[in-house]
């Protein structure tokens, strides 16, 4: 028996003695096959959890019992619980749901329920997950225009499309407005097919993407139907002025000083403008100066403009992302 982690073949247990159990403190199992999946194959899963959280774990007659300090305790009751819902979503638990979800875990931060970013669908939330998201989310609060820079993972497009849709909700903003330089990462994709709008498809498609994780697909095609959301390539704001809206330029690494100016004075009244970019990752061709880059500098001591920097401690994808990421940077 490994030590922290004491299992037993799962057993029926009466109902009546839930009231019984601390809440705080034990997990209760609805079968055999359950138990199974959570535990892992020889307990791999609960080992992970015991060593992630400095806790000891009792699985017993269909009892998951937690003892350790108080906020190990809670750490892994929340772990065991997304995963759980993984379980009884999918039928299935891998080792690397169980790994990521430890470490979304382990970087939520703490107090993060109050920044919790209220969306369309019912009981659904968006929290930042570490404190770098924490400050993100609140300096798009406070302030009209804002720079989020930072690498791949740290949910800078994510986290504006998710503000952008509560500020919708609210009625703060009246429409969204979602813009990409279209501009090819490395490679020469040639003469793409179709109109113009399956031409600039391919590169909208991780702004569709952050949206449809957020809203009901219908509720998606209805509010683009009637451009209360709008997702278009840098290119198509050149003339336009936009007032009452929350606007967010994606991978503005990739445009350049002049698109950038034309972009910042779309600015209308009663609006928010949030640019997110990697300006590790700029796909210009040589010689061309990005106007993310140069906005860092032209802006940096301008009142009511914030900048965001979000860094590797921030990745919340893969754990291999941060590694990834750091390997680049050598």
């Amino acid at each position: 028996m490994n030590q922290g982690v004491e299992t037993q073949k799962y057993v029926a247990i009466n109902e009546d003695i839930k009231e019984f159990l601390p809440a705080k403190d034990a997990i209760i199992l609805k079968n055999d096959d359950e138990a199974s999946l959570l535990y892992g194959s020889h307990d791999k899963n609960l080992r992970l959890i015991r060593d992630a959280f400095r806790i000891k774990l009792v699985a017993r007659n269909g009892v998951l019992k937690m003892e350790g300090e108080k906020e190990g305790v809670e750490a892994a009751r929340t772990s065991l619980i997304k995963l759980l819902e993984i379980i009884r979503f999918t039928g299935n638990l891998g080792v690397k749901d169980v790994e990521q979800t430890i470490m979304d875990v382990q970087n939520y931060v703490e107090g993060a329920p109050a920044q919790a970013i209220d969306l369309f669908q019912k009981e659904m939330f968006i929290r930042p997950k570490t404190q770098g998201q924490a400050n993100y989310i609140e300096t798009i609060r406070n302030n009209d225009l804002v720079f989020c820079i930072g690498p791949a993972g740290t949910g800078k497009t994510y986290l504006a499309v998710a503000m952008a849709l509560s500020f919708l909700k609210s009625g703060y903003a009246k429409r969204i407005v979602l813009a990409r330089p279209a501009v090819e990462a490395g490679e020469k994709l040639g003469y793409l097919p179709g109109d113009i709008k399956d031409k600039v498809s391919p590169y909208l498609r991780p702004l569709y993407d952050a949206i449809a994780d957020m809203m009901d697909v219908g509720q998606v095609k209805k509010y683009l139907d009637s451009d209360l959301i709008e997702i278009l390539p840098l290119a198509y704001m050149r003339g336009r002025t936009l007032n009452s809206a929350f606007i967010i330029l994606d991978e503005a690494q990739n445009c350049t000083v002049k698109q950038m100016k034309t972009f910042l004075t779309r600015l209308g009244t009663k609006s928010k403008v949030v640019v997110t970019g990697d300006i590790t990752q700029v796909d210009l061709p040589g010689g061309e100066l990005s106007g993310l880059i140069d906005a860092q500098e032209r802006f940096m001591n301008v009142n009511n403009i914030a900048f965001v920097y979000l860094a590797k401690s921030d990745i919340v994808r893969h754990k291999l992302v941060q590694d990834i990421v750091a390997a680049y940077e050598l």
